[in-house]
C-alpha cells in the first residue's frame, strides 16, 4: 500500500524502541551521528568511527604517572594477584601499555592480535602503528575484580634526558585515545618527587576534555612525616593548577597503596579514609558506565556539529579554478575568526570548539576541495537525537540503575574494607563499644547523670525544652542537634529519661570528635531498658 509519509517523517513520529541502554546507544551512532561523522570526515580529524565493543565493554581505569610512582603496584594492589608480563622496579620497567582484563586462564596477548579481536574494544589502535602495537599487550587471567572492571597500565612517564628518548610512535596521542574511552583516568605522584615532567605536562594537556575522568592519588605518603605531607600535598595542588587549567580543585587521594607495613604510621586514619573513597568511586564505575557511555556520546555528537560547521565554512570559501593553496593557506591562518564566526552563527559554546592549534595542523595535509557543503539534513538528524533519544535512553539509565543496585567491583583489595572488624569506622564514633557486652554509654552515665538531674525532670523525663538548653552548649548546628534528638528519643514520646538523655550526650561527643552520626540507631546503643528481650 502506498504511503504519503515519508520514512524519515515517520521515524520522526514514532520513537526509537530499544531494549538497553548499550544497544540504543549503538543503533543511535549508526544510524544518527555515523552519518554525519563520515561525510565531514570527522575520523581522519578527531577520533575513529565507534565499534560496537565500545558499547558492550566493561569500565576501565587507566593509570598514568612518571616512573617508579607505583602504577603496577597498585594494579597489584587491587587485584591482590601478580598478572603476566607485570614488573616492579625503582627503574622504568613498563615499557608497554597492558590492558590488564579477565579472562579464562592465565595468558598474554600480543598488540597485533589484540587489535584484530572485534570482542576487544582496541581495533582502531591499529592506526598508530607497529611502533606502538609491538608496545601493547593484553594480560588476562580470572580474577573476581577484572570481573566488573579492566585496568590499563602505562609506561612510566619520562623525566630528565630520558624523555628526548622518541618512543617511536606519538605517545600523547595513545593516551588521549584511551581517555576518551576509559571510565576513570588515575594520575599517581610519588610524595618523594612532585617534579612533573614536559612529557608528564604534555600528557596532562593531552586529557584536556576528560577532567571530570580524572582522580589523581599521592602514593608512597607513608614515606614522610606528616608535615612534610602537608608541604608536599600544597606543592603538587600547586602544580597541577598550573597545568588542569580548570576552576574546580582536582580530587587527590593521598596514602599508601600496597600491602606493605606503614613505614610511619602516624597518618594511618587517614589513609584508611582516603583508601576507602577512592574504592567507592572505582566501585561506583559498573553502575555508572552506561551514564558515561551516554555522556561521551553526547559530547562526540556535540564536536561532530562543531566540525561540519567549520568543514562547511571552509568549503564555503575555496574559489572554484584559481588561487586555491593561497586561499587555503590564508583559511587555516584565519581559523580563530572562522571559529567566532560559526560561534556567532550558530550559538555554540566556545569549548565546544576543538583545538585551534591542533585543528590548523591537521588542514594543512587537506585537500580542501573534496571538503562537503553544509547538508541541514543531517545536522537535524543529530539534533533530534540529542533532543529526543537521548532523553529516552537517560530515563532508562535510571531504570538499568535499579535493577542492578547490588552492581559493584568485587574481591582483591575491595573485600579487606568491606565486613569485619577491619571496615571502615568499625569501633570509631558511632561504632565503638560495638563488640562490649555492657553498653559503651554506661561508662560516662554518671557524669551525664548530674546533669540530666538539675534539668528539672518529672516522672524520671525531661522535656524538649530543658534537654535543648543544655544540648544546645555544644554549639553543634542545629540541624544536627535535630538529627541526636531523633536518634535518642528511643520510645518517640517527646520526651528524653537519663538513659535517653546520656544517649544524647554520647552521640554529641561522637559528633564533637569529627565521626559522622548513624543514619539509624546500630543496635549496641540502644539503651538497655529498651531492648526486646527475646
Amino acid at each position: 500500500m502506498f504511503s504519503w509519509v515519508s520514512k524519515d517523517a515517520r521515524r520522526k513520529k514514532e520513537p526509537e524502541l530499544f531494549q538497553t541502554v548499550a544497544e540504543g546507544l549503538r543503533q543511535l551512532y549508526a544510524q544518527k551521528l555515523l552519518p554525519l561523522e563520515e561525510h565531514y570526515r570527522f575520523h581522519e580529524f578527531h577520533s575513529p568511527a565507534l565499534e560496537d565493543a565500545d558499547f558492550d565493554n566493561k569500565p576501565m581505569v587507566l593509570l598514568v604517572g612518571q616512573y617508579s610512582t607505583g602504577k603496577t603496584t597498585f594494579i597489584r594492589h587491587l587485584i591482590e594477584q601478580d598478572f603476566p608480563g607485570m614488573r616492579i622496579g625503582p627503574e622504568p620497567t613498563t615499557d608497554s601499555f597492558i590492558a590488564v582484563m579477565h579472562g579464562p586462564s592465565e595468558g598474554v596477548v600480543p598488540g597485533n592480535a589484540l587489535v584484530v579481536d572485534p570482542r576487544r574494544p582496541f581495533r582502531k589502535l591499529n592506526a598508530f602503528g607497529n611502533a606502538f602495537l609491538n608496545r601493547f599487550m593484553c594480560a588476562q587471567l580470572p580474577n573476581p575484580v577484572l570481573d566488573s572492571i579492566s585496568i590499563i597500565d602505562t609506561p612510566g612517564i619520562l623525566s630528565g634526558e630520558k624523555q628526548r628518548i622518541s618512543r617511536g610512535y606519538d605517545f600523547a596521542a595513545v593516551l588521549e585515545w584511551f581517555a576518551e574511552r576509559v571510565d576513570r583516568i588515575i594520575l599517581l605522584f610519588d610524595a618523594h618527587k612532585l617534579d612533573i615532567s614536559d612529557e608528564f605536562s604534555e600528557v596532562i594537556k593531552a586529557l584536556k576534555n576528560h577532567e571530570d575522568k580524572i582522580r589523581v592519588v599521592l602514593n608512597k605518603a607513608d614515606q614522610i612525616e606528616t608535615q612534610q605531607l602537608m608541604r608536599v600535598y600544597g606543592a603538587l595542588m600547586w602544580s597541577l593548577g598550573k597545568i588542569i587549567n580548570t576552576p574546580e580543585v582536582v580530587r587527590v587521594y593521598i596514602g599508601s597503596f600496597w600491602s606493605h607495613p606503614l613505614l610511619i604510621p602516624d597518618n594511618r586514619k587517614l589513609f584508611e579514609a582516603e583508601e576507602q573513597d577512592l574504592f567507592k568511586d572505582i566501585q561506583s564505575l559498573p553502575r555508572n558506565a552506561a551514564l558515561r557511555k551516554l555522556n561521551d556520546l553526547i559530547k562526540r555528537a556535540r564536536l561532530a556539529k562543531v566540525h561540519a560547521y567549520i568543514i562547511s565554512s571552509l568549503k564555503k570559501e575555496m574559489p572554484n579554478v584559481f588561487g586555491k593553496e593561497s586561499k587555503k593557506k590564508e583559511l587555516v591562518n584565519n581559523l580563530g575568526e572562522i571559529y567566532q564566526k560559526i560561534e556567532r552563527e550558530h550559538q555554540i559554546s566556545p569549548g565546544d570548539f576543538p583545538s585551534l592549534r591542533k585543528m590548523q595542523e591537521l588542514l594543512q595535509t587537506q585537500d580542501f576541495s573534496k571538503f562537503q557543503a553544509l547538508k541541514p539534513k543531517l545536522l537535524d538528524t543529530v539534533d533530534d537525537m540529542l533532543a529526543n533519544d537521548i532523553a529516552r535512553l537517560m530515563v532508562m539509565v535510571r531504570q538499568e540503575e535499579s535493577l542492578m543496585p547490588s552492581q559493584a567491583v568485587k574481591g582483591g583489595a575491595f573485600e579487606g574494607t568491606m565486613n569485619g572488624p577491619f571496615g571502615h569506622g568499625y569501633g570509631e564514633g558511632a561504632g565503638e563499644g560495638i563488640d562490649d557486652v555492657e553498653w559503651v554509654v554506661g561508662k560516662d552515665k554518671p557524669t551525664y547523670d548530674e546533669i540530666f538531674y538539675t534539668l528539672s525532670p518529672v516522672n524520671g523525663k525531661i522535656t524538649g525544652a530543658n534537654a535543648k538548653k543544655e544540648m544546645v552548649k555544644s554549639k553543634l548546628p542545629n540541624t544536627v542537634l535535630g538529627k541526636i534528638w531523633k536518634l535518642a528519643d528511643v520510645d518517640k514520646d517527646g520526651l528524653l529519661d537519663d538513659e535517653e538523655f546520656a544517649l544524647a550526650n554520647h552521640l554529641i561527643k561522637v559528633k564533637l570528635e569529627g565521626h559522622e552520626l548513624p543514619a539509624d540507631l546500630p543496635p549496641h546503643l540502644i539503651p538497655p531498658s529498651k531492648r526486646r528481650h527475646e
